[in-house]
């Protein structure tokens, strides 16, 4: 099991509606939860009226350096008083950093597993591309299960270690495809769905001559259709990141966190 698997049956139950209907709107909520928790360890895991005190020193040091411009001897101790308080600040800030590392790295899996790319749908073509060993040659095989109609032919020639193959599904539910050579075959499971859900396009394998298995999904944007091309062409992290980064700003400001 992946580790952030750990949390779908918290975040799958409340979340899964709202990413069917808005990826976007279940993104700004997991942007929320995350400044909300990186920004209320911070308050109570620091000594504010320490961290208020520096800030209005590092405040003061910036205010003497601009006015020790034309004296760079006096500006240099000053710089190193600034330096010191600098590193003090980042010391006492460390460990609510350490203690929300572990759970924010399990939010992100889950949301990398999420938000990464769009389903397979029902009816719609799609590809695979299977890696071999460095110098194998002949032909592989796709073999798929009922629902799954293959559009390019089963046999396909390895050339420069690849084959690749067209797919597509009309019913939905798991489907398995698998990859054979004269002798080795590796199967892959994939999803055909309506809703947000994907399964892992990509499974690497050791000691094989099939060497990796991609299913090609179209990258997720979750505002592609507001038709403003450096909006909408964005994935989840940049949306993140800028989301965060208002929200954390935000609660800073409200709960007066320094």
């Amino acid at each position: 099991m992946a580790f952030y698997e750990i949390l779908n049956p918290v975040f799958n139950p409340v979340l899964q509606p709202v990413l069917d209907k808005s990826p976007f709107i279940a993104l700004v909520i997991l942007a929320v939860i995350i400044s909300l928790l990186i920004t209320l360890v911070y308050k109570f895991f620091t000594n504010q009226e320490k961290m208020k005190s520096m800030k209005g020193q590092q405040k003061d040091f910036q205010k003497k350096m601009k006015e020790l411009r034309s004296n760079p001897e006096e500006m240099m101790k000053v710089q190193k008083e600034a330096m010191k308080v600098n590193m003090e600040y980042m010391k006492s800030s460390f460990k609510p950093t350490l203690i929300t590392m572990i759970p924010i790295l399990i939010i992100f899996g889950w949301m990398a597993a999420h938000l990464s790319y769009e389903p397979l749908l029902p009816g719609m073509t799609y590809e695979v591309d299977v890696d071999f060993m460095e110098g194998l040659t002949g032909s592989a095989e796709l073999v798929v299960n009922d629902g799954v109609i293959l559009v390019s032919e089963a046999s396909q020639e390895i050339e420069n270690n690849r084959a690749s193959w067209k797919f597509k599904a009309k019913e939905k539910g798991e489907k398995l495809l698998t990859i054979k050579t004269e002798t080795e075959e590796k199967t892959k499971k994939i999803l055909i769905t309506t809703t947000q859900e994907y399964i892992t396009p990509l499974e690497n394998y050791e000691n094989s001559e099939i060497k990796q298995i991609n299913v090609i999904h179209n990258k997720l944007k979750p505002l592609k259709n507001i038709g403003i091309p450096w909006v909408s062409g964005w994935g989840w992290l940049g949306w993140y990141i800028i989301l965060s980064l208002i929200f954390s700003m935000s609660l800073r400001k409200v709960l007066k966190i320094y």
